[in-house]
């Protein structure tokens, strides 16, 4: 019989406001913020492209994807790099602007909680909202962010 797996490694990303938590397993890297090349016809929260690994990525807000005001680079912005859950796009992957460099953290069920103290819209890229001690991350729905970049890629094509 399996063993059941009681701790996930996980970061938590910081935002203009608040903190994504994602698996760490999502994140093929963290880089250094470098302007991306626009995408012509794109909403703002699909930011343009960046090179990685060889290839341009699709760098996206996740603010702006939920609608709220895109935070503006600075020294500390980052780009997370995510693995594609899906198939979706094109390279297999797409990034995040990080308003700072992800903390690793270990969680179980003994530190995470659910927080339904708030509602997000029925198409927003979020899962949930969970409670970790003090801080209560967002659980982004990485299946819908591909989606909304996917869509905007066959637009923008």
């Amino acid at each position: 019989m399996s063993e059941r797996v009681q701790e996930i490694y996980s970061l938590l990303i910081p935002l203009g406001e608040g903190r994504l938590i994602v698996p760490r397993a999502c994140v093929a890297e963290v880089v250094g913020f470098q302007v991306p090349s626009e995408m012509t016809g794109a909403p703002p929260w699909y930011i343009g492209t960046v090179p990685w690994g060889g290839k341009a990525v699709p760098l996206v807000s996740f603010e702006g994807a939920c609608g709220q005001a895109i935070p503006a680079p600075s020294g500390r912005t980052r780009v997370v790099v995510f693995h594609c859950l899906g198939t979706r796009l094109d390279g297999g992957n797409f990034a995040l602007v990080s308003q700072g460099f992800p903390q690793l953290v270990r969680v179980s069920s003994d530190v995470v909680r659910p927080d339904n103290s708030r509602v997000f819209p029925e198409r927003a890229p979020v899962i949930c909202q969970v409670r970790m001690v003090n801080e209560t991350p967002l659980v982004p729905d990485l299946e819908r962010l591909e989606e909304m970049i996917a869509e905007e890629t066959r637009v923008a094509a």
